[in-house]
């Protein structure tokens, strides 16, 4: 079954530690945390030490989107933070193989994200390196848009090769996610779903959730 990753850029930030205990009781497997330095992407949201206060709220795993310009500067402070996976953008650094790297040696997961107009192919070469790929199916920034379907193809070759080569990173998507869209991404061999506005927003949240996963 599709694990769902409930992202709160879109939660009420006046009370994340309770809406981070509902999206847990809804039946999220997985905390998204979107970081954006207002370079890389227009705007600002949380920094390391919000990361930290939000650590003792919950025991879902924190999966970290590093939406920054220099990734590098920024990935130890979120690991100390409490994060279990770092994820960076393949558009953001010259050797990712470099950052893969020392992110696993601090003894957490790594993952690369894919911006909508980048070519699945500049993913290829570091496939074998990586825990995690998140294509995004929205232009990074803010929440609330609506689906790019080009994420489908992407999704599709990234499985394609997964199994060619018998690797085992998992796939994730982020933007636009509901169920209509949810399921094309599963039927193109998404793992996870990156859900924010449908999920925080939904009358009931634990409803919301099954409906992304059947």
């Amino acid at each position: 079954m599709v694990k769902i990753a409930a992202s709160i850029l879109n939660a009420d930030f006046g009370n994340l530690g309770q809406e981070i205990k509902r999206a847990e009781e809804a039946g999220a497997q997985l905390l998204h945390l979107d970081i954006m330095d207002g370079h890389f992407v227009p705007n600002l949201t949380l920094g390391p030490q919000v990361v930290k206060s939000l650590r003792p709220h919950t025991r879902l795993p924190f999966e970290t989107h590093l939406m920054v310009t220099d990734p590098e500067k920024f990935s130890t402070p979120f690991i100390n933070a409490g994060s279990n996976l770092i994820l960076f953008h393949v558009e953001t650094v010259s050797r990712p193989e470099k950052l893969l790297k020392e992110i696993k040696i601090a003894g957490v997961r790594a993952g690369l994200v894919l911006n909508p107009p980048t070519p699945v192919e500049t993913l290829l070469p570091y496939l074998n390196a990586i825990d995690q790929v998140l294509v995004m199916s929205v232009n990074p920034g803010f929440g609330g848009q609506e689906f790019i379907t080009g994420a489908l193809d992407k999704i599709s070759v990234l499985d394609a090769e997964r199994r060619k080569k018998g690797l085992r990173f998992e796939i994730e998507v982020d933007g636009g996610v509901n169920p209509k869209t949810g399921a094309l991404c599963r039927k193109a061999g998404v793992d996870i779903l990156v859900v924010g506005t449908y999920l925080f927003q939904a009358k009931d949240i634990k409803e919301a959730v099954k409906s992304l996963q059947t």
